[in-house]
């Protein structure tokens, strides 16, 4: 008995769909621990790039992550999904950005 490929397709719709908050919900996570661990990483333990980027926990490759040295900022990304923003504030450490200051960058 062959399952149609359109019932398949369905049904993919349909468990999206259905779980499509908790789906955004752990990008954010994602982007924003991405963000945070590789900021403190990068510009409070003083490693490169590629050194932070083993420090991902698994299951996190599809995050990408990027940095602005002049800034000591760090962006990460979930595509089409979230992104967030790390930055080296002095004494506090790195701090997570909000919408507006993303917004305003």
């Amino acid at each position: 008995m062959k399952i149609s490929g359109a019932v398949i397709a369905l049904f993919a719709a349909l468990w999206l769909l259905w779980n499509w908050n908790s789906i955004i919900g752990q990008a954010r996570v994602a982007a924003a621990y991405g963000a945070h661990v590789t900021c403190s990483c990068r510009y409070i333990q003083g490693r490169d790039m590629a050194s932070c980027a083993t420090d991902k926990e698994k299951g996190m490759e599809i995050v990408r992550l990027s940095d602005d040295p002049e800034n000591k900022r760090v962006y990460a990304s979930v595509p089409f999904l979230a992104e967030a923003v790390a930055e080296r504030r002095g004494a506090f450490g790195c701090m997570q950005l909000n919408a507006a200051e993303i917004e305003a960058l």
